[in-house]
């Protein structure tokens, strides 16, 4: 059975395809970094982990990108307003880098507790202004972008008449939706900005239309376009990225290149706690490291923000979350008195009745992800399966099948999996590393010179590119 995907843009289910055979080509929209992650946030990102693990499972090579905003995300998506890590860090008594700093940790903190897959590139804005400002000067290049006298420069939404359409939004809602006091600088209401100038805030680069910073939107584009060329075949977000900033993001895309920006956009829907819209007002925002300290473990949060469909709202209960803890300590168990039969069973095959019975369950697990990621029913397989193991006592030499079945269900859903810390790198080990990537530099191997610095940021080391060199 083909691979069906509910496509945001077309509003339909579609038959997935990717550009290139074997290869998928996924951004992901990751977290703005100027607080403690909460479980909302990863709702979206445990869809774009659960795609990654079943399209490997699926026998793809996934490139993964997940984006880190530190710098130009407005307070209310709005695009006048403060910059949300400035007022972090005014509030915190910090710079905007520590606080950047901060929240980037916590997030680190927040993925290997939650057992996620490393993409293999997490960009972050501030390390790709050049890119931005190319993109901004071909998009001014092409009569799609234009200075004002304040210095700030704005995408011409009039000349990019498919603008609206991943959202829905025609021109004339959108005109009917603009605010009251509408930014004179424009010269349309549903223009956005590509570069700021303000003196004041604490992130300033040089840029061919003065000292400022990049808007929101185009941090999205022009490090996708890095990492994974003009056309993506997914990119993911919550359903509050749809407006504005997916919507932008195609707009700034292909009116650069002239291609396709996405072939395949999903999204997930809100979650909701007992019921009720997350909000600082009512005390219902859990923060990931907040559930940790009260004692629940990464699996059983994996489940409870996993159990519904991602195009449905989710409510996350904490008595849910108790289910969930009991459903892990089954998998556990059953997990590991398969192991030790399987180990005291040697080398013995299993059964036609047994081997029949896996392939069947491996069949329709795969079936319900294949249609949408049905993931209700795939746990149900699994739920199936693990009540086989109970019911079959003992297995003898039927165990290593259902071990190897129950570990590949556990893996697409990131279950069960040792959490491992990263390897502390010694000062010999570092300066190996250095060397590389210097060398890297030289041969123009940008990709590997990136590969490096990253493994290295996730090690703690950061280095810095500067007019005088590396530090």
């Amino acid at each position: 059975m083909a691979i069906r995907f509910h496509n945001t843009f077309t509003r339909r289910i579609e038959e997935f395809v990717p550009q290139q055979p074997g290869e998928v080509r996924m951004y992901n929209c990751g977290p703005t970094v100027y607080s403690s992650p909460h479980i909302g946030n990863f709702r979206s990102f445990l869809l774009a982990d659960l795609l990654r693990r079943f399209l490997e499972w699926r026998g793809y090579r996934v490139r993964q990108v997940m984006n880190i905003t530190d710098v130009g995300h407005l307070l209310e998506d709005a695009e006048e307003g403060e910059d949300k890590l400035e007022a972090a860090a005014r509030k915190q008594k910090i710079t905007i880098w520590d606080v950047a700093r901060k929240y980037i940790e916590e997030f680190d903190a927040a993925r290997a507790f939650l057992s996620f897959r490393d993409a293999q590139w997490f960009p972050r804005a501030t390390d790709h202004i050049p890119e931005m400002i190319a993109m901004i000067a071909e998009l001014e290049r092409r009569g799609l972008a234009y200075k004002v006298a304040s210095g700030n420069v704005y995408f011409d939404v009039a000349r990019f008449p498919a603008y609206g359409r991943l959202s829905g939004n025609t021109s004339e809602e959108l005109q009917a939706g603009a605010r009251i006091e509408v930014n004179p600088e424009k010269r349309d209401p549903r223009d956005f900005a590509l570069w700021k100038i303000d003196p004041q805030h604490q992130m300033q680069w040089d840029s061919p239309w003065g000292r400022g910073f990049p808007g929101w939107h185009i941090e999205c584009s022009a490090m996708s376009r890095k990492y994974l060329g003009d056309t993506l075949d997914l990119h993911t977000g919550g359903e509050d990225n749809v407006f504005p900033h997916h919507e932008c993001e195609i707009a700034q895309s292909e009116g650069t290149t002239g291609k396709q920006f996405v072939r395949h956009w999903l999204h997930a829907r809100h979650l909701l706690v007992d019921a009720t819209k997350m909000s600082k007002r009512l005390g219902n925002v859990h923060t990931i490291a907040g559930l940790k300290e009260k004692g629940y473990g990464g699996d059983a949060l994996r489940i409870a923000l996993q159990k519904a469909h991602y195009r449905e709202p989710l409510n996350f209960t904490l008595a849910g979350l108790d289910e969930a803890e009991k459903k892990v300590q089954r998998y556990r168990d059953a997990s590991e008195r398969l192991a030790a039969e399987a180990a005291a069973g040697g080398t013995a095959h299993a059964t036609d009745e047994v081997a029949g019975l896996a392939d069947g369950l491996r069949g329709r697990f795969g079936a319900a992800l294949d249609d949408d990621l049905n993931v209700s029913v795939a746990l149900a397989v699994l739920d199936e399966a693990v009540g086989e193991v109970n019911r079959r006592r003992p297995l003898g030499g039927d165990a290593a099948a259902f071990l190897a079945l129950l570990r590949e269900f556990f893996g697409v859903f990131g279950l069960l999996e040792k959490k491992t810390e990263t390897p502390v790198l010694d000062d010999a080990g570092i300066d190996a590393m250095i060397a590389e990537r210097e060398e890297a530099w030289k041969r123009r191997d940008f990709k590997r010179a990136d590969e490096i610095r990253d493994q290295l940021k996730a090690r703690g080391i950061e280095l810095f590119d500067t007019k005088d060199g590396m530090r």
